[in-house]
């Protein structure tokens, strides 16, 4: 089992802090990490850490036994009475959230909320076309879900569980030690029954007395226009079935879909535009001209200035990607790269020879007799590109 975190480490406080400082930081993070409002696949475990910490720091004297003993200062408790004292009604008031999910994380088939199952990852690629039209799709998702032979009771059909006699329905046995710190009230799980408070002395054939099973499922998925790599999508009830819970309410978990993009052959992506990387030649790049220019729906023309460099950026509008946030497109971003010949004819060497004597060029190279006019060039350009 990982060693508990530090309480003041875990709301971002000193050990010096105020009641108002700790409660300032603890608001601060629930708002931040409250599974009704982050989608994050751990915010349920990280909003349970905040909130143990918080109801700690948050009492007197439970403060003084974990700044005294630490972690063991604080064992005499249960987890219901670590929660007892704190009014979370009144300290989340106005974040547009319930509270009942906080008793059901701590206390499980308790109190308040539904017991829940466990969360899901799905990682789906799709192409940039897809990602900028928006995309329909069906998933097929393996997860546990409720045996529908015995309606997740475990026990065969025309047959019932029946109370464990170990624990007396609870699935806890609770065990009390005297220490030097106090009373410690401990609690573990019923090993006759596994935690469920009753006996399966006819197992369902199906799941063999688990009252879940494995299954392949098919879900529809919708993904909106303009997703990117590492965006995901939270379908609410498509994860794992709850544990068996017998007399409490259970919901199971959600599915996160985490979003990944082909990489293009056209195409690199910058937010919400789209980089296309053009070879033009240097007589197109000296003189000017106009090209067409693909784009994910077809193609654009592009004016092309006289005297253009290498790695010169032009913009047209509306060609990028649609915005997943807000609306409109982003622009395509074309990037020029002048492409230079690798062998001339000597026709196009006489040509280039007489465009560098109009110039004025210097000779800085022979090449059979001849001034390196090309060849020049050729390193101006690789120098440029380097």
């Amino acid at each position: 089992m990982a060693e508990k975190r530090d309480y003041y480490e875990i709301l971002g406080v000193d050990r010096n802090a105020t009641e108002k400082e700790i409660k300032s930081a603890y608001r601060k993070l629930a708002m931040k990490y409250h599974p009704d409002r982050s989608d994050a696949p751990d915010a349920e475990e990280r909003f349970k850490e905040i909130s143990e910490a918080y109801a700690v720091l948050s009492d007197p004297e439970k403060r003084r036994q974990y700044d005294q003993f630490g972690h063991a200062g604080i064992g005499q408790y249960s987890q219901e009475d670590l929660f007892r004292s704190v009014d979370f009604e009144d300290l989340l008031r106005g974040f547009g959230f319930g509270t009942d999910s906080i008793f059901d994380m701590f206390f499980g088939r308790g109190r308040h909320g539904p017991v829940r199952g466990r969360d899901l990852r799905y990682d789906l690629e799709i192409t940039l076309e897809q990602a900028a039209s928006g995309l329909e799709t069906t998933i097929e998702v393996p997860r546990t879900e409720v045996c529908r032979t015995c309606s997740g009771t475990g026990a065969k059909p025309g047959t019932s569980p029946v109370r464990c006699q170990s624990c007396h329905g609870t699935g806890q046995i609770t065990r009390t030690q005297v220490t030097p710190f106090g009373q410690i009230v401990t609690s573990t799980t019923c090993s006759k029954c596994g935690g469920r408070g009753q006996v399966i002395q006819t197992p369902c054939d199906d799941c063999d007395g688990t009252g879940r099973v494995r299954r392949y499922r098919k879900i529809n998925v919708r993904i909106p226009p303009g997703v990117d790599t590492g965006h995901h999508l939270k379908l609410r009830g498509q994860g794992e079935a709850p544990p068996f819970s017998p007399g409490a309410p259970a919901e199971p978990g959600d599915l996160y879909i985490f979003i990944n993009i082909r990489p293009h052959p056209l195409f690199s992506r910058d937010g919400d535009n789209l980089i296309h990387e053009m070879n033009i030649s240097m007589t197109q790049a000296a003189l000017g001209t106009e090209l067409d220019v693909p784009t994910l729906d077809g193609r654009a023309r592009l004016k092309i200035p006289p005297g253009t460099q290498s790695g010169s950026l032009f913009r047209i509008k509306g060609k990028g990607m649609p915005r997943l946030h807000g609306t409109g497109t982003g622009d395509l971003l074309v990037r020029t790269n002048v492409r230079i010949p690798a062998s001339l004819t000597p026709r196009q060497r006489q040509l280039l020879e007489e465009l560098a004597r109009e110039f004025g060029e210097t000779e800085t190279r022979r090449h059979q007799g001849k001034t390196g006019f090309f060849e020049k060039i050729v390193d101006e350009v690789k120098g440029a590109v380097r």
